[in-house]
């Protein structure tokens, strides 16, 4: 469960710091831009990627989809919370569970256990429970409010799907394939920017390229033990999907209690009680 653990401290640390500098004008895509750059850079020295053993063995139809996806949802994401409001972006990205769940039992075949089934339903209370506001959810809807949802809910569950499949790929291994993945992320988000934007991608502010370096190390590390954690669970994916998505709202929510003075109500204390049985009986399902 390490592995898993520090998938969950890695992606949390993200929303964390995001939290501190929400006061600060920062350029998202700016951001997105140096967090690739970072990832890609790290992913190429640590593993020692060869670049002359391009093969056509190479799972590219993943890597190009998550070289897509990717960037995609960071922006995807950003408008959810701009027009729908960060609560209810969180609760669709959160329910994005749903979706490779769905594929754990379908695409690859696992079988659940009465106890696994138990957790993942007080599982998915838990996220109602921490999720609810009482009367603070009060945000105008419209079309585009919901297109950005569900590309929220959507494109996190495709790419839980596609970085399992990655980790189960045996002719390449996924740390070569990652590089490929961040560096197409990366092509791919300076393209849109340079074009979409017509900004010179060499005056970028300080703090938005401090801000990148830092979070595309934290999602280096998250994506990492993420793979690690799905490869060592390869027969119980649903023990990484589930135990990722009710430990970073278990954990987001405890944070933004002790750290944030986020206030939370008694629904808010039922969900974190949830969130930990559940984790708690996913583990027990592993005996």
């Amino acid at each position: 469960m390490i592995y898993l653990l520090c998938s969950i401290l890695g992606s949390v640390s993200v929303g964390v710091f995001f939290k501190y500098i929400k006061k600060y004008s920062i350029n998202i895509f700016e951001i997105i831009i140096i967090n690739y750059v970072i990832t890609s850079v790290l992913s190429f020295f640590i593993f020692q990627v060869d670049l002359t053993q391009i093969s056509v063995a190479m799972p590219w139809k993943i890597i190009a989809s998550l070289g897509v996806l990717l960037p995609t949802i960071f922006v995807v994401q950003f408008y959810s919370i701009k027009h729908a409001g960060l609560i209810k972006t969180d609760i669709a990205q959160r329910l994005s569970l749903l979706i490779p769940i769905l594929a754990a039992i379908f695409i690859f075949q696992e079988s659940l256990n009465t106890m696994r089934y138990i957790a993942l339903a007080v599982g998915l209370v838990s996220v109602y429970f921490i999720l609810n506001k009482g009367n603070a959810i009060k945000t105008t809807h419209s079309n585009t409010s919901t297109y950005y949802l569900l590309g929220t809910f959507f494109g996190f569950g495709i790419i839980d799907i596609c970085f399992k499949q990655l980790a189960l790929y045996s002719a390449i291994p996924y740390t070569q394939s990652l590089f490929y993945v961040f560096a197409t992320a990366l092509i791919l988000s300076l393209i849109a920017y340079v074009f979409g934007t017509k900004k010179n991608i060499f005056k970028i502010k300080k703090l938005n390229l401090v801000s990148g370096i830092f979070i595309g190390g934290l999602n280096f590390v998250n994506i990492i033990f993420y793979m690690k954690a799905h490869q060592h669970f390869s027969s119980n994916p649903t023990i990484v999907f589930a135990g990722m998505n009710f430990g970073v709202i278990f954990l987001g929510t405890l944070l933004g209690y002790t750290l944030f003075n986020e206030k939370l109500n008694r629904k808010n204390i039922i969900g974190l009680v949830l969130a930990a049985l559940a984790i708690t009986l996913l583990i027990i399902s592993l005996n």
